[in-house]
Order: structure tokens, then C-alpha cells, then sequence
């Protein structure tokens, strides 16, 4: 505990009139859990965690092993700009431990803590950049089609632009709680929205994540709009795709960088671009968690297919960027498989794992594969050895399973729930009758 920033937290809450502080952390799916306690609280709650039933959550404890502590980060403490002004209230993330003080093997939180201080004890520090994709709808209405807001395109703005108006209201509320925004614009389909948030550490980016989550979906709320990171939304349009930006330092120096190499990349990027292009299929069970996530990953819709890699070539699963002016710092991949409904706890800690796995190894890259994968024929990418990662959220868990490396990464625990709860999620997908199949078939049948 950093007594310290300890203490800026009390001083600031007691300064602030802070009334209630809310003690966030997730589930194994990375859906945001809260509790709230009152400023007298919080003195023995950053020393000795806060006590709740673990077998509330899912994926957390059974019922006869309940107990467990949420432990405050106060590196995470902020103010909650949406709150009432005149009774302010503040946020902090906290890890989930058993009462020995060993990390809960149910929080995803401390999964991504194990990984990123692992490679830290490596010399490394991994950094994420996130482009982060959703969709505006209006008030939804049961049963019905969503409509989305707007009819906008890429980068679209006009002088009543509502979606701009909601968007630059989302990046002050997310600067005011110090998370830096890159840039914002309008997405390609009706309603779609990107912001991009400058890189940071993968544990500070996964935390900036889930806040980014609820701060999209609050203000939206508040001006009678609203938002969702579900994969794919609308049949015939793209889905929101989260883009992952990602590299290695060493101190202060990019470890991703070659400046003798033709593409400015090193031996350990290429190592690590060689774990996560062997690894993907084993990983999207969890980058892409819902049986929707694979509506989205379709040829021609603006996501990879493909286990390949390429220089800014965007029909394949990395991307090399360009960086401008050949920054070394700058030089990056990015993974573009992954959607915005995932737990960014695991995502990245399976993506670390995946890359590091490779680096430790000594994987091989595979060639270059520089052409319009969408326009070759699946025979021929066969035969040039290119895969696709997996058409369905069962043919990820038939993969998953079989996966030492996921198992190993997840740990067992969290590792035997998902797989039980996607399988559940399947199984439940498996007996829905849709539209298309009665239009298809009720009359010709």
C-alpha cells in the first residue's frame, strides 16, 4: 500500500465533501460490480479491504467459501463527474483477495496484476492503446428494431450534430477523471462512434476501459440516448470492433523497435506477433465472448478473418502501422480481432500471455501477407497456410478447451467457469428460433 497516496485519498475526500466512495471491481465477464461506503469507512477499508459475499458474483466463490476482501487500489481513486454536485461522490477499483492476503483466483483484476508483473520482473512493461467502437441508439422499444441516432458515415459532422455534442461530453468526463483521449469521430455505420485513448500500462488501460464503459453509458442515459458495445448490432452494417495498439518497453526505450529493420521491427516483436498469431484461435473465446461477437467477424465488414499479418493492411488479423516520421517509440501492432464487450482483464492478459509465450519460445513469424484477403478464395489461403480464427462461439470453446496456455493464463478457477458458462450461453443460443429462418423456411418447407 502506498501510505502516501493513502493519504491524498482521505485528505482529498474530507477536502471534497465527498459523501460516498464506491468500491468498483468486475465479474469474470467484465460486468462492473459496485459497492458503496461512507467516508469513515474507507480509513480501515485501504488498510484492511472490505468483506462481501463472493458467492453473489458470477464466477466468484461458492456458497460455502463465500467470503472474500476487496482491497481499494487508491492509485484508482477519482471523482464521479456525473454525481450530484452537492453530495460528490468518488471511485476506486480494488483487487479481490481471500483473507491471507493471497489474490482471489476469481478476480480478473488480479489475473492481469500476475501477467503484467511478470513480464515487468522480464524487463518489460506492456502498453495498450485501445480504438474503442459503439453504437448511439434511440430509446429502445421491446421487441422492435434498435434506430440508430444518426445517419452518419466516417468521420461525419454537421452543425446539429447530436452524436459530436454526446461524444465531446463523454471525452470531458473522461479527462476530468484523468484518462486521456486520443482522438473521437463518427464510425462508419448509422449511430457508430470510435474514441481512442492514449496508451497506458495494460492494468491502468483496463481499468480506463471499464470507466470509459459506464461513462458512455451514463451521459447517453442522461440525454435520453443509448449506447451499447454489443458486437453487431445491426444486420448489414459493420460491427464495433476494439482495436488493440500494443508494445513492450524496456524503461524507457521500445522493445518493439529495430531501426535495421525493414518494417523498424525487432526480434521480440516479431517473436510476440508469432505467439498471438499461433495462439489467436485459442484466445477468442475470450476476446470475443458472446455468441454475437461472431456476427461481426465476417468477410467484408471491416474485421479480420484471416490468422495473418500484414503492413497496414486491415483484412488481416495484426497490423503493422506506420509510425509517423519513424517514431521509435511509436512503432506498435495491433490486434484487431477483439470486440468492446470483452473482459479487458482477460483479453489482455491472454493477448500478454499469447506474445509472451512466443518471445520466451522463439516462435517463427509467418510470411507477410500483404493482398486483400477478403478478395482470395478460402481453398487458396489454405494453401498458402492461412487459417481463420474461429466462425462461432462453440468452435472457440472446442479450441479453448484443448488450450494448456488459456488454462494456464486464466487459472484454473476462472478457466472452468467461463467455459461452463459459455457453454451455457450456447446451448441457450442453440434453441432460438429466429426471423430469418421462418422467412426462410415456414412457407417453402
Amino acid at each position: 500500500m502506498n501510505e502516501q497516496q493513502k493519504a491524498y485519498v482521505l485528505r482529498s475526500v474530507e477536502e471534497r465533501g465527498v459523501r460516498l466512495i464506491r468500491l468498483w471491481f468486475t465479474d469474470v465477464l467484465g460486468n462492473l460490480k459496485s459497492m458503496a461506503i461512507t467516508p469513515p469507512e474507507l480509513d480501515n477499508a485501504l488498510s484492511d479491504g472490505m468483506t462481501f459475499d463472493g458467492s453473489s458474483i458470477d464466477g466468484f466463490s461458492r456458497v460455502q467459501e463465500s467470503d472474500v476482501l476487496a482491497i481499494p487500489d487508491p492509485d484508482t481513486y477519482e471523482l464521479l463527474p456525473w454525481a450530484d454536485p452537492t453530495a460528490p461522490e468518488a471511485r476506486i477499483f480494488c483487487d479481490i483477495s481471500h483473507f491471507n492476503g493471497e489474490p482471489f483466483e476469481g478476480d480478473p483484476r488480479q489475473v492481469l496484476r500476475r501477467h503484467v508483473t511478470a513480464a515487468h520482473d522480464s524487463g518489460l512493461t506492456f502498453y495498450v492503446s485501445p480504438d474503442v467502437e459503439y453504437f448511439y441508439f434511440e430509446p429502445l422499444t421491446p421487441g422492435a428494431e434498435p434506430v440508430p441516432i444518426d445517419d452518419g458515415g466516417f468521420f461525419d459532422h454537421t452543425t446539429n450534430d447530436v452524436t459530436g455534442e454526446l461524444r465531446k461530453k463523454t471525452i470531458r468526463t473522461l479527462e476530468t477523471m484523468g484518462i486521456p483521449v486520443e482522438f473521437s469521430f463518427h464510425e462508419d455505420a448509422p449511430g457508430q462512434q470510435e474514441i481512442d485513448l492514449r496508451h497506458t500500462d495494460a492494468l491502468t488501460m483496463a481499468d480506463s476501459m471499464m470507466t470509459l464503459r459506464l461513462a458512455v453509458r451514463e451521459i447517453a442515459a442522461r440525454n435520453g440516448v443509448h449506447a451499447t458495445f454489443m458486437p453487431k448490432p445491426l444486420e448489414g452494417q459493420q460491427g464495433s470492433g476494439l482495436h488493440l495498439h500494443m508494445s513492450l518497453f524496456r524503461g524507457d526505450e521500445n522493445a518493439f523497435y529495430d531501426e535495421d529493420d525493414g518494417y523498424n521491427l525487432s526480434p521480440t516483436a516479431k517473436a510476440f506477433m508469432a505467439g498471438l498469431l499461433r495462439h489467436a484461435s485459442e484466445i477468442t473465446a475470450v476476446t470475443n465472448q458472446t455468441v454475437n461477437s461472431y456476427k461481426r467477424l465476417v468477410p467484408n465488414f471491416e474485421a479480420p478473418v484471416h490468422i495473418s499479418w500484414a503492413r497496414d493492411n486491415r483484412s488481416g488479423l495484426i497490423r503493422v502501422p506506420i509510425a509517423k516520421r519513424g517514431n521509435p517509440l511509436a512503432t506498435r501492432i495491433e490486434y484487431r480481432a477483439a470486440d468492446p464487450a470483452c473482459n479487458p482483464y482477460l483479453a489482455f492478459s491472454l493477448i500478454l500471455a499469447a506474445g509472451m509465450r512466443g518471445i520466451e519460445e522463439g516462435y517463427e513469424l509467418p510470411e507477410e501477407a500483404d493482398a486483400n484477403l477478403f478478395e482470395i478464395d478460402d481453398d487458396v489461403l489454405t494453401k498458402l497456410g492461412i487459417s481463420q480464427i474461429p466462425q462461432s462461439l462453440n468452435d472457440a470453446l472446442i479450441i479453448m478447451e484443448k488450450s494448456e496456455l488459456v488454462r494456464e493464463a486464466l487459472g484454473e478457477h476462472i478457466f472452468e467457469w467461463f467455459v461452463r458458462n459459455k457453454r451455457h450461453e450456447w446451448r441457450a443460443y442453440k434453441t432460438q428460433v429466429t426471423p430469418f429462418e421462418r422467412d426462410r423456411y415456414l412457407r417453402s418447407l
